[in-house]
């Protein structure tokens, strides 16, 4: 089988390479994606992709296998950070991460490499499991990497050509692999953040594109203005840290794109300014249909939390959902993503 193999020189997608190599029988090759933001907003922060890039190399010239690099800026500024930013300035809260895996790793690569492969193997945790014609995405068991929140826009076509080797692993059994096999990113630390941003510092990036426009920070409770801030689109509903108010703590409540406002609550009203309901549109079912029942799990954000929920089919296009218990940082543009039992069904944006 001839596999493609994205190497993003961390440990993960070197353990994947790894154990398609003890298989055998494989005819592998290595690849390295190049985005935008490493060259071009390299001044902002400590970009570590020459670091990646070199253990990506060290990888592959210990397993025998050929590294190529894929230049991929334009489609990463087209079709992942053009969106975030677009959603960002909206008062959004966007989920970037959802479409680097959607339209770029399993979507501009596929472009790049047409037929030429037959799987696509990456470092993902997360499982599949053939079902007649079709693929289930699964949760991995490791609920504190499990990555299906990030995978839940795939579509059919794409998860016939992936492939998760560690996928049914523990961090620490993929980690103890690397070590005995003697990987040289056995002791690299796991990357953080968004996925296009590397090491550059998220406010410095929201900051360079949409600039600073200070504004009230305001007690929705009262109307009394508790401080400043330098942008809405530099906080997200739920958020605690970075508000600089004393006497908390203090929670972002609501946004205000219209008079530039960001609205804040006292932990002693939490409870009441919390929600159970909410909608969802742009919606994407990994089987090509919705579930056939209305009682479900629910994440709201990636994490070993779920909850269950209720859906109501308001249209083909939109899903109303109701908690079974409520959530502090429901937040318009982040990803709400369906679960039955180990089976990610797919998901949509809240609105």
């Amino acid at each position: 089988m001839k596999i493609a193999v994205l190497l993003s020189g961390g440990v993960d997608s070197s353990v994947a390479l790894e154990l398609l190599q003890r298989e055998g029988g494989h005819q592998l090759t290595a690849f390295y994606l190049k985005i935008w933001l490493e060259d071009e907003l390299a001044f902002l922060g400590d970009c570590p992709w020459e670091d990646d890039l070199k253990y990506a190399r060290a990888v592959c010239e210990r397993a025998g296998v050929p590294l190529e690099i894929v230049p991929l800026q334009t489609q990463y500024l087209e079709k992942v950070v053009g969106h975030a930013l677009a959603e960002l300035r909206a008062g959004r809260t966007p989920s970037p991460d959802i479409f680097c895996n959607q339209r770029i790793k399993f979507g501009g690569f596929f472009s790049c490499i047409g037929d030429d492969f037959d799987k696509v193997a990456t470092g993902h945790y997360a499982r599949l499991e053939a079902r007649g014609d079709a693929f289930l995405l699964k949760r991995a068991p490791d609920s504190v990497k499990d990555q299906t929140y990030f995978l839940s826009n795939l579509n059919q076509a794409q998860l016939r050509r992936a492939l998760f080797p560690i996928g049914h692993l523990e961090k620490t059994a993929v980690r103890q692999l690397a070590s005995d096999s003697g990987l040289p990113t056995q002791d690299r630390k796991d990357s953080q953040g968004i996925c296009f941003l590397g090491k550059i510092d998220y406010r410095d990036f929201v900051k360079f594109h949409l600039g600073e426009v200070e504004g009230d920070i305001v007690e929705i409770e009262t109307g009394e203005k508790l401080g400043r801030h330098q942008g809405v689109w530099f906080y997200t509903i739920g958020q605690r840290h970075g508000l600089r108010l004393g006497g908390g703590p203090w929670y972002v409540v609501r946004k205000d794109i219209g008079d530039n406002t960001v609205y804040v609550s006292h932990k002693d009203h939490m409870e009441e300014r919390q929600r159970r309901d909410f909608s969802v549109a742009q919606l994407n079912w990994i089987a090509g249909a919705p579930p056939n029942r209305d009682d479900l799990q629910v994440k709201l954000r990636h994490g070993p939390q779920s909850g269950a929920c209720h859906i109501h089919h308001l249209d083909d296009e939109r899903l109303a959902v109701d908690l079974s218990t409520p959530d502090p940082g429901i937040a318009a543009g982040q990803h709400a993503v369906f679960y039955d039992g180990d089976i990610c069904l797919g998901g949509g944006i809240i609105q």
